[in-house]
């Protein structure tokens, strides 16, 4: 048969036909597996196996219609039927038909896939409260849950906690998949009875359920991979090992769940799963109780957690995680409480030990980003680790915040905002995260914004006193005492919360200061549990409330009690700027100004690369100037601190109301500065 007579006989057999209405038809089935299935909830592996039939189905329809006709009286053979032009003429009709519908169905079809999965603005999901997630969920996206404890030991619940925590780092390095922080995850059950609203919460298509069983050096660790879309498992397994094989159980698990979930791995990504630790159990497990307890975020428990990782590098000093954790919890207590060298020191030796163990290990990086940070203030060099950090561990949502508040630090205010932003898709039920997005839009002075952001955290922690004074304090910092007033009151802050600084600073601005003397001695009446820094600085504010109501002998006391008590704990290492923003007041207010000169020379020294704690500081300097009488050289500190975003940010609402300025309130150039004519 030549091509000519080939392709006639083709077209005499309707196979051309046969192929068209073919595509199309199976062109309409995929748009109809691929568009409508997944609203209802039908799983992808039916899509796949749609998609596949129907290309199999081709050349076996192009087939049948070569070798069979549609007759009247049935399917024949080709060569047995008799085909008449007035049995053709029908069925030609019904061709063009059978293409017309099928052509707008399959159209229609995938406009309405194409138009009705628009993925919502994420402003949209941060404002409103009550949502957490876009409406399309990422198919490679997960959530480890808690890990329930099945060991008779109730005690060793910080095993279940530590192997979560430990495969969420190892899933937390590959770049394809969405990783759900543990913060976020701790909020559930670790068998949630509902996942369809865990996904739509947090945001994930899957999540993955265990359970952890340890006794002696034995344990047994169960794992369930379910699509929290429909409830499915997706696959299943169970591990009995020896303590020390944990970590083989860790990768395969984190290898697993990658493999299901179709993410592509890099080389170094499936180096990073498969490294082993540690080869001691009895250093693992040390490591796993401070994993467990840093997650716990007290004073108390970050000793715990130090005590611990300290222990494991004692057991095995080539252990790199363990360091990288110590320098952390280390780094924060010198943050917090202990501003000594010797404690700067040993931020830097595990910080130091930890990247010369693993240089490539995320966590290493975070240590050294966090020193900078915390202990040095060399927010340039701490970038430069916390990215490097994000390369090798992109769905960390903690190093994400980090890099959010370093920049911050280094005044890129609208970047450090948009990696906030990020770090909550992570962890969309990480109260802080939102926190520290208010305190970003509160400090520019973008107060409805600010207000939203304290809400959403509120919508996770309601009824947080901290929260709750932040957002207080918006209303205070735009004048309206009332609003702030009604806020605080309720709360009932402590005296160590930030709502209690609010609370005093509205009964100040009206000038209820025996009220507000009464608050605070309250406070600071025995037995109490308030850090030493805190004592001194009450009895500062004792003083400034008894010079406002006019009272300076009972004043005078108070600031010589707190400039011993201020001087003491700088002589015993507190360099803090807290410290020393107080110290410079209590020495103007003392008359010290020789003293103030120096002190507050070496303020704006040290603070001067921290754009974001920068105008706090000088509005701290300008308040010892005016103290000391001289407004002149206040002037300017004042004009910078309520031009630039900060922490806590100046206002002209502040100036107006606190009995503070009221020695220079009818000075035309504090006039101008608060905004009065």
């Amino acid at each position: 048969m030549n091509s000519g007579n080939f392709f006639s006989e083709l077209k005499r057999r309707n196979v051309y036909k046969v192929a068209v209405a073919y595509a199309i038809v199976g062109w309409l089935l995929v748009q109809i597996a691929t568009q409508v299935f997944p609203f209802l909830e039908i799983p992808n592996w039916i899509v796949r196996l749609v998609i596949v039939l129907v290309a199999i189905g081709f050349p076996i329809a192009l087939i049948i219609a070569w070798a069979f006709e549609l007759t009247p009286e049935g399917i024949k053979r080709t060569e047995d039927a008799d085909l008449s032009a007035s049995a053709r003429q029908p069925r030609k009709r019904a061709w063009i038909v059978v293409v017309i519908v099928g052509a707008a169905l399959s159209v229609g079809l995938f406009f309405f896939g194409r138009y009705s999965a628009q993925t919502p603005r994420q402003d949209a999901s941060i404002a409103r409260p009550d949502t957490a997630t876009v409406s399309i969920v990422p198919q490679k996206s997960i959530a480890v849950l808690p890990f329930e404890n099945l060991s008779d030991d109730r005690n060793a619940a910080y095993f279940a906690d530590g192997i979560q925590d430990e495969i969420l780092t190892k899933l937390a390095s590959i770049a394809d998949l969405k990783v759900i922080s543990r913060t976020s995850t701790a909020k559930y059950k670790s068998k949630p009875e509902d996942l369809k609203t865990v996904s739509q919460q947090l945001g994930v298509a899957t999540v993955l359920e265990g359970s952890v069983q340890k006794a002696a050096d034995q344990v047994r660790i169960s794992v369930q991979l379910v699509n929290a879309i429909n409830d499915s498992h997706v696959w299943a397994e169970t591990y009995d090992r020896k303590l020390i094989d944990v970590f083989g159980i860790e990768s395969d698990v984190a290898q697993k769940i990658a493999a299901s979930l179709e993410a592509k791995l890099t080389g170094r990504e499936k180096r990073d799963i498969a490294v082993i630790g540690t080869k001691s159990p009895e250093a693992y497990d040390a490591f796993l109780h401070a994993l467990a307890l840093r997650n716990k975020q007290s004073v108390e428990s970050g000793e715990q957690a130090i005590g611990f990782s300290r222990r494991a590098v004692e057991l095995d000093a080539n252990f790199a995680e363990a360091w990288a954790v110590l320098a952390i919890e280390e780094a924060e207590k010198y943050f917090i409480l202990d501003h000594s060298d010797a404690q700067l020191k040993r931020v830097q030796t595990a910080a130091e030990t930890a990247l010369r163990l693993a240089p490539e290990m995320a966590d290493a990086h975070v240590a050294m980003g966090i020193f900078y940070y915390y202990c040095l203030q060399d927010f340039d060099r701490a970038l430069t680790e916390l990215e490097i950090a994000h390369s090798r561990a992109p769905n960390d949502a903690n190093i994400l915040l980090t890099i959010g508040l370093v920049k911050r630090r280094q005044g890129k205010l609208d970047e450090s905002i948009e990696m906030l932003q990020q770090s909550a898709k992570l962890d969309p039920l990480n109260e802080d995260i939102w926190v520290n997005l208010g305190r970003s839009y509160r400090g520019a002075r973008r107060f409805d914004e600010a207000r939203a952001m304290f809400d959403r955290a509120l919508t996770i922690a309601p009824g947080d006193v901290t929260i709750i004074g932040h957002k207080a304090e918006t209303y205070l910092a735009q004048g309206d005492l009332d609003t702030a007033s009604h806020l605080v009151s309720n709360s009932k802050p402590l005296f160590g919360d930030f709502g209690f600084q609010v609370e005093i600073a509205w009964l100040t601005a009206r000038r209820q200061f025996d009220e507000a003397i009464a608050r605070v001695r309250s406070a600071l009446a025995p037995p109490n549990d308030v850090p030493p820094l805190f004592v001194a600085i009450g009895h500062a504010t004792l003083g400034d409330l008894h010079v406002a109501k006019g009272d300076r002998m009972k004043a005078q006391p108070l600031f010589v009690q707190a400039e011993q008590e201020l001087k003491s704990l700088r002589a015993r290492g507190d360099n803090s700027f807290l410290l020393a923003s107080t110290l410079v007041q209590v020495e103007a207010q003392l008359g010290h100004r020789d003293e103030v000169e120096t002190d507050a020379r070496s303020i704006l020294q040290r603070i001067k690369k921290d754009a974001w704690g920068l105008s706090r500081e000088e509005e701290a300097v300008a308040r010892a100037y005016t103290s000391l009488g001289d407004f002149d050289r206040a002037v300017p500190l004042l004009q910078h601190a309520l031009a630039s975003p900060a922490h806590i940010s100046l206002t002209p609402a502040f100036l107006r109301l606190d009995p503070f300025w009221d020695p220079v309130r009818n000075d035309p150039r504090f006039q101008k500065l608060c905004g009065e004519k």
